[in-house]
């Protein structure tokens, strides 16, 4: 991977490039952040699925149709570019733990609707299923990065492109009320694979030092995309049943 294709190249010294006890500590600190942020997720998801007003907020949003849906994908979009931002910063570690947070927070309230679905109309075992399965997927293609020790940086461009069409895909979805269907669904969680084991490699090789936070937001980033779809096909492969 070429200083130019490498997005973190400017950070300095690398986990690869670092003594054995400090990747070890950067490696540990950025899963620990990562396990962090996976239960903040599901602490504040379970406070807004219990809200008192979340069954009514929902109900409005499905009923104002694709235009307020396309409205919050939007400022879910902003939000998380701005999140990625403030937890790449390199000089204040205050800011990449509000750039988590901030991110964190936008995920919980973007995934409301789908879950509230899920609880409700699929079933009690939609989620835990969902997320059983994303967990069994995430650690096996961890796994494969850690004892392969491959780059994956190389699926940089594929997954950049992947992402820009999926959007696309999304926003005529969105706007001409069309559904996707489960072979989105199996595409999108093909591409979230992708990206995990992208975020994985660049975890090993190409993240600096003390980049522990932007790791893990990277990371959790690609397991909520993952869980996300992973849901929808649970529940619609249930629904057949």
């Amino acid at each position: 991977m070429s200083t130019a294709d490498n997005p973190y190249a400017s950070w300095g010294l690398t986990a690869a490039e670092a003594p054995t006890s400090e990747r070890a500590g950067f490696i540990r600190q950025t899963y620990l952040h990562l396990a962090g942020a996976v239960l903040a997720f599901v602490g504040l998801e379970a406070v807004l699925l219990n809200l008192p007003i979340t069954d009514d907020l929902v109900a409005n949003l499905m009923m104002r149709g694709q235009w307020a849906w396309l409205i919050v994908l939007g400022l879910f979009i902003g939000t998380a570019y701005i999140a990625n931002a403030w937890a790449s910063s390199s000089s204040s570690v205050g800011m990449q733990y509000a750039g988590l947070g901030l991110y964190v927070a936008a995920q919980a309230v973007i995934f409301v609707p789908l879950l509230w679905m899920a609880q409700n109309f699929g079933g009690p075992q939609i989620i835990p299923m969902a997320g059983m399965l994303t967990v069994v997927i995430f650690t096996g293609l961890t796994a494969i990065v850690f004892i392969t020790g491959a780059d994956f940086s190389f699926l940089r461009t594929a997954l950049m492109v992947g992402g820009f069409a999926a959007l696309a895909v999304i926003l005529f979805a969105v706007i001409f009320g069309f559904q996707l269907g489960l072979i989105f669904a199996g595409a999108m969680i093909a591409l979230a694979a992708g990206y995990i084991l992208y975020d994985t490699s660049n975890v090993l090789h190409h993240y600096r030092i003390g980049q522990h936070v932007a790791a893990s937001l990277a990371l959790f980033a690609s397991v909520a995309l993952m869980f996300y779809y992973l849901v929808i096909l649970v529940m619609s492969l249930t629904g057949r049943d």
